[in-house]
Formats: C-alpha cells, sequence, structure tokens
C-alpha cells in the first residue's frame, strides 16, 4: 500500500523520541496546478507544504496554521495554509525573475518566516523568525528551539513520482517533559538523514521507517489523510463585498457591469453583477453609497 498523501506518527518504545512521516504527491499537485511557477518556487512550495503538514501534527488543537515566507526579492510573499484535519492550501507571489538555482535567501531576499497558529477555541498565536538557516528544514528547526525549547530535526524531500510533483519528509522531536541522551537523538537524526526522495514518495510507511530504524523498535500508529481543500466560496466572497463602502461598489459596477472575484488559491471566480448586489442590499447586509447599512 502507497503512503502517497497520508501523513504517520511514530513512536520510539526505547527513546523519548516521536516521529512523523509524510508523503505528499496529489495535494501538492493540486496546489502548483493552473500557476506557472518557476521550478525553484514550486520546489520550495514543495517543502513548506511538507513542513506544514508536519508542524500540524505536532499541534495538538482544532484550527488552522499557516507557514508564510515574505521579503523583497523576487519571492513577494509564499505561504501555506493547512488544519488539524490536515487539509491544505497555498499559493505563491511573484515580483521578479527567480534566477535558475536561486537559494531560499535568493528568492526572499530580506525577509522572514511568520507562523501563525489559530485555534478554533483560544488564543491566536504568531511566532516570527529571520531565515538564518541555508535551508527551509534549518529555519524550522531554529523556530522550535526558539518558540519550544525542544530538540527537533526536519528532512524534507522534493522531486518528481512517475513524471509528477511529489515531496516528503520526516520530523523527529524529543517528547517534551523527557529526558534523552543527546547522542541518541542525533544517532536517530543520522540515520533519518540517510532517507532518499523515491523511498518516501514510493514505499509504505512501514518499510521506509524499517530502512531506516530497523535496529531500533518503533511503533507506527494509524495514518491521517492529507488533501488539498480551499476554503474560498461565493458567500464568504459576498461578505468581503459586505465591507465595502456602498459608493465604491457602484463604481466597480458602472466600470465592468460586474465584479469578477478571483481566489489565487484554487484558481475559483466568482461574479457578481448588479442585480446579485442588489439582492445583497436587499438582504440589509450591503452600505449605501453614504456608507449607511439598512
Amino acid at each position: 500500500m502507497s503512503n502517497h498523501d497520508q501523513l504517520h506518527r511514530y513512536l520510539f518504545t526505547h527513546h523519548a523520541v516521536r516521529g512523523e512521516l509524510v508523503s505528499l504527491s496529489e495535494t501538492f499537485q493540486q496546489i502548483v496546478a493552473g500557476h506557472d511557477y518557476p521550478a525553484e518556487v514550486r520546489t520550495l512550495l514543495g517543502e513548506m507544504l511538507v513542513a506544514t503538514s508536519l508542524l500540524t501534527a505536532t499541534l495538538k488543537f482544532d484550527g488552522d496554521i499557516t507557514v508564510q515566507l515574505q521579503g523583497d526579492g523576487p519571492l513577494k510573499l509564499a505561504v501555506i495554509n493547512g488544519n488539524n484535519r490536515q487539509e491544505m492550501r497555498g499559493v505563491a507571489r511573484l515580483q521578479g525573475d527567480i534566477t535558475a538555482d536561486s537559494t531560499l535567501r535568493q528568492m526572499i531576499g530580506n525577509g522572514y518566516m511568520v507562523i501563525t497558529i489559530s485555534p478554533t477555541e483560544g488564543e491566536r498565536y504568531q511566532g516570527v523568525v529571520g531565515l538564518e538557516g541555508e535551508t527551509l528544514a534549518e529555519c524550522l528547526e531554529n523556530y522550535f528551539m526558539q518558540s519550544e525549547q525542544l530538540p527537533t530535526r526536519i528532512f524534507i524531500r522534493t522531486g518528481q513520482s512517475e513524471g509528477k510533483p511529489a515531496a516528503g519528509g520526516l520530523l523527529l522531536q524529543v517528547l517534551p517533559a523527557q529526558e534523552t541522551d543527546p547522542e541518541e537523538f542525533s544517532h536517530l537524526s543520522q540515520l533519518t538523514h540517510t532517507i532518499k526522495a523515491d523511498e518516501l514518495f514510493s514505499l509504505p510507511a512501514n518499510e521506509v521507517l524499517y530502512r531506516l530504524y530497523h535496529q531500533e523498535e518503533v511503533t507506527l500508529y494509524e495514518p491521517q489523510d492529507v488533501c488539498f481543500r480551499c476554503t474560498c466560496s461565493r458567500d464568504r466572497c459576498a461578505d468581503a463585498l459586505m465591507t465595502l463602502p456602498g459608493e465604491e461598489v457602484l463604481e466597480m459596477l458602472e466600470e465592468d457591469g460586474k465584479i469578477e472575484m478571483h481566489c489565487d488559491y484554487c484558481g475559483s471566480d466568482y461574479i457578481f453583477d448588479a442585480m446579485d448586489m442588489a439582492t445583497l442590499k436587499a438582504s440589509g447586509s450591503l452600505p449605501d453609497a453614504d456608507g449607511a447599512v439598512h
């Protein structure tokens, strides 16, 4: 059985260390479909997708997590949004040309990574990390050391499987409030580092773990499916239009005869004409030109 688009959690019997393994193909493909991203940007989005899935699995809550890179380089913004159900979406915005084999820093320029955690219940948390590592994985490891003081290693692989974009990765983390020998954690990290992209993309999770840790006892738990899902909808677009001044809405209608809203995440278009807007206004939610809501 393939482990495509599934997240697996595992635990070492004799070490206070837990792990996660994710392999993604269809989810990755749907995120980059319809976008003419340079190869380097596509690869970075694959890495961010893997990282967000792994990060989401470390959180015990219902809600969303967003991993965002932004800076003054040719890649203005790259963002992946996910939730505890492993529903993912993502997009990148460019403001210049990406040269071949550009590094993370060359693409982002002077920038930073923002990790936003938004529980369904409870307070929103936002962490900002400078891009001090050479890779996304190194930057995330720095984030864990700063925010949670938990030794964490992240291993990400991108490439192709059956001629289509694929990405995968593993996360190792010392269990909270438990002591583990740093040498043992280093040893497990070195073993994990040997993972090959084609193994992650094509082999079942139990076989991947056996190849990596065949001298260790590892408990593998039931997987969780990962999928692409965009949260845009016509109702959400209507809600956004309702926040605009009525005069601005009228100007847009007079200019084009319609208001067209496009979702960068999934490519959906939502069109509102004068009759649609009159219906929204009649519902008592759309402001008049003077800004009053009736």
